[in-house]
């Protein structure tokens, strides 16, 4: 007879080791979950119990996430840069990389003053174009993916 520290922190059992066998196959609990045997004071992990290691071992692991690489999370530089030197007064290539705040305020500055400052935030966004596509994958995603780096 064993008894078990459910994911909720509570104990549960005793529970024979044919009900532990078939918790296994429902996933109900894995090589790591606490479980001590009747008699014993210790808990131990059920992956260390020798009867239950071949029942663990059917259970499929997680399956894991795909890492994302450094060309994926830089996928926004080129589309980015292309539309800072070309529609830089816009701010079209902040909102791009996800800095809303950036590119409303580059959008305002030249509606509002009718175009006229459109001259100052393109040459901003000509020169942010510039920098983005000079930069290589990973410092570009050091810069301004992880470091969120808004303004040149």
């Amino acid at each position: 007879m064993y008894k078990i520290i459910g994911t909720d922190g509570r104990p549960y059992g005793p529970v024979s080791a044919e009900e532990m066998r078939r918790w296994i196959a429902e996933n109900r609990v894995n090589a790591q979950t606490q479980v001590q045997m009747e008699g014993s004071q210790e808990w131990k992990p059920l992956g260390s119990f020798s009867e239950f290691t071949s029942g663990l071992n059917a259970v499929p692991p997680p399956i894991a996430p795909p890492p994302s690489t450094v060309a994926s999370r830089a996928s926004n530089k080129i589309p980015a840069g292309i539309c800072g030197i070309l529609l830089g007064s816009l701010g079209i290539h902040k909102f791009i990389l996800g800095y809303t705040g950036a590119g409303l305020i580059m959008l305002l500055v030249t509606i509002l003053t009718c175009g006229i400052a459109g001259v100052v935030t393109h040459l901003i966004g000509l020169i942010e174009g510039i920098i983005y596509l000079c930069k290589s994958d990973e410092e570009f995603v050091r810069t301004y993916v992880d470091g969120r780096k808004e303004w040149f």
